[in-house]
C-alpha cells in the first residue's frame, strides 16, 4: 500500500502545488485547508473563526481574548488548541482509511506512530520563493521579504509550539526537496517515486 505523505513546506517554496499533483497523479485524497471547513462543520463554530486560527501558535486564554481570539461558548480553550485538536482528530481519521496527502499542520507529528508515511520537506532558497509569490500576487515585491519570513515564522512557531519539535529539523522528515534547484514538476516525480519504493 503506498503511505500517507505529510509535506511540510516554507512559504512560497510552491510545496502545496507540490503536493496537489503528487495527489492527482495518484489519485489520493488531499487535505490542506479543506480541513478548516471540516473542523468548523464538525464543532458547529464558524470556519471564519477557524481560519484565523489556522497554523497559529496559542497563547494564554487571556492573551487569546485580548487580541481577539474567540473561544467556545461551551469550552475555554483557545480556539487555536481546538482546531488543533480536531485537525489532528481529521488527519488520524484521514490515515486510518488510506493513503492520502496531507499539507502542513503538524501532520508528519500527529501520524508520528502510524506505521506507513512518507515526510517530505519542501523548501527552496529565498530569492526563489520571494520571486514565486510576487508572481502569483500574494504580495508586493518590495514588501515580500519581510512577508516570507513572518509566514515562516508563523508556521514554525505553530508547528515547535504543538510538536515539541523544531520544524526545520531534518529528522523530522525523510525526504526534503530544494525547489530552487528542482521545478514543481521534477519534485512531483522525486515524491512519487520514493512513496511508489515505500509501497509494499
Amino acid at each position: 500500500m503506498l503511505p500517507v505523505i505529510t509535506i511540510a513546506r516554507q512559504f512560497g517554496s510552491g510545496g502545496h502545488e507540490v503536493g496537489e499533483k503528487v495527489a492527482q497523479k495518484l489519485n489520493l485524497p488531499f487535505y490542506d485547508k479543506a480541513l478548516i471547513a471540516m473542523a468548523a462543520k464538525k464543532s458547529g463554530l464558524s470556519e471564519e473563526v477557524f481560519a484565523d486560527a489556522d497554523e497559529r501558535a496559542s497563547s494564554s486564554l487571556l492573551y487569546s481574548l485580548v487580541m481577539g481570539s474567540y473561544t467556545s461558548v461551551a469550552n475555554t480553550m483557545p480556539i487555536n488548541d481546538k482546531l488543533f485538536v480536531l485537525q489532528s482528530d481529521i488527519i488520524k481519521k484521514a490515515a486510518k482509511e488510506g493513503p492520502c496527502v496531507i499539507i502542513g499542520r503538524c501532520a508528519d507529528y500527529i501520524l508520528r506512530e502510524h506505521e506507513n508515511c512518507l515526510n517530505v520537506f519542501v523548501h527552496a532558497d529565498k530569492a526563489a520563493r520571494i520571486k514565486r509569490i510576487v508572481g502569483l500576487g500574494h504580495c508586493e515585491e518590495k514588501k515580500a521579504p519581510d512577508f516570507v519570513t513572518k509566514k515562516d515564522k508563523q508556521r514554525a512557531n505553530y508547528y515547535n509550539f504543538y510538536s515539541n519539535n523544531r520544524w526545520d529539523d531534518l529528522l523530522n522528515y525523510d525526504l526534503t526537496i530544494d525547489t530552487s534547484r528542482f521545478s514543481v514538476d521534477m519534485a512531483v516525480d522525486l515524491i512519487i517515486d520514493a512513496a511508489k519504493k515505500l509501497d509494499v
